[in-house]
């Protein structure tokens, strides 16, 4: 192989002074993140248009990425979201009939810095034992530099913690989702509005699908402004940074639950309404992210196989229907728990129409276990809106 051909040296530099040295992948020069694993086999291009691994580099443990190329119908965003890339064997060349081009190049024409050829069962192995940290990739002439200088733009970056990434990620001009335009006949049943904090495609699709107009909104959108709609229901999305800067959106679903407007969350949409309930919400080590992870619905002990995608969780008592802190709100219960670590991974409000998840049931790439809690949402909005009736009578 001529050195024409030749990949250019890339480094991998984690704050703790841990390297891993590869071959550049996708755009070359630097890209500062924090080092987070996810364990899917499949699905790397929904996982890369996902707003909410902005500011990550995502590290990819199924060995082989690539090998089905990309194509638009399965982008879950306008663009990459992740900082950089890291794989261990890249695909030489796509080979899937629905491939539009190869990862590598969309990587380069987007200018996202990735490597390849690394032991990605080391690193995320550091991960799990270290949790995930800042971490930087340097390819082509930006890894050039002494090993002292990699690490310190490294540890010059942010944290995750502290960071407030929604509005970064969010839409700028609210749009709509029609049901007719996906394959809903007759009027719609229901009309939401969704706070974008960096919603996925397939989100309000699978809302359009059953019926329900959704009115995607930005993240800065107030109470007043979405209240102006008359939605029949209040739906938060998934998203990245941490959920303790998100006091904008904390006020947004707390005006709107005072309201009795039914709401239903997602992954940072479930931390909303756990900091709009009066708990905390903390840092998990490294997070849990793939499309395998095992959740008990502790309403009727199903196990469901979900995707996943956050590092923050909600800190809320596990036994038993509890107070809110936000006494007003009346009872909470945690409505689901990771079967991995025990980790809150839904509320349900018993005396407000009100409930949420940590995770994606909309499942782009995933399993389709969870596609029941739009069904539930919208079974939710009915009972609300007949209650409302009868009591109008």
């Amino acid at each position: 192989m001529s050195d024409a051909i030749m990949p250019a040296q890339a480094l991998l530099v984690l704050e703790d002074g841990r390297t891993f040295r590869g071959a550049s992948y996708g755009a070359q020069g630097t890209a500062l993140g924090e080092a987070v694993f996810t364990t899917g086999m499949t699905g790397y291009q929904e996982t890369l248009t996902d707003p909410s691994y902005a500011r990550q580099l995502i590290v990819q443990t199924a060995p082989h990425i690539g090998n089905t190329g990309v194509n638009a119908a399965d982008n879950e965003s306008s663009r990459i979201w992740a900082a950089g890339y890291v794989v261990r064997d890249a695909a030489r060349r796509p080979s899937n009939w629905r491939s539009e081009g190869s990862l590598d190049d969309e990587l380069s024409s987007q200018g996202v810095v990735g490597i390849s050829g690394v032991d990605t069962r080391a690193i995320t192995r550091h991960l799990r034992e270290r949790g995930a940290m800042k971490a930087g990739i340097f390819s082509g002439a930006d890894a050039d530099r002494t090993p002292a200088e990699l690490l310190a733009e490294v540890l010059a970056q942010p944290s995750m913690e502290g960071l407030q990434l929604a509005e970064e990620v969010s839409v700028k001009e609210a749009y709509v989702v029609e049901p007719s335009a996906h394959g809903w006949e007759g009027e719609p049943l229901f009309s939401i509005a969704a706070l974008d904090l960096g919603i996925k495609a397939m989100t309000p699709q699978r809302f359009a699908e059953r019926g329900v107009r959704v009115h995607v909104l930005p993240a800065t959108t107030t109470f007043e402004e979405a209240a102006a709609l008359n939605p029949d229901g209040v739906f938060l999305s998934n998203g990245p940074g941490d959920p303790a800067t998100a006091n904008r959106q904390v006020g947004f679903v707390r005006s709107f639950l005072d309201a009795g407007v039914p709401y239903f969350g997602i992954c940072f949409g479930n931390q909303i309404l756990g900091r709009a309930l009066g708990y905390g919400t903390y840092k998990l080590r490294y997070g849990h992210r793939g499309i395998n992870q095992p959740v008990m619905d502790r309403s009727t002990g199903k196990v469901e196989i979900t995707s996943q995608n956050h590092g923050f969780a909600v800190d809320a008592p596990l036994d038993g229907p509890t107070q809110a802190p936000e006494e007003r709100f009346g009872r909470v219960e945690v409505s689901h728990i990771s079967l991995n670590d025990q980790v809150v991974e839904g509320l349900s409000c018993l005396d407000i129409p009100a409930f949420s998840v940590q995770y994606h049931p909309e499942a782009a790439a995933g399993p389709h276990d969870a596609a029941y809690l739009f069904d539930r949402f919208i079974a939710l909005m009915s009972a609300t809106k007949n209650a409302q009736t009868e009591e109008s009578k």
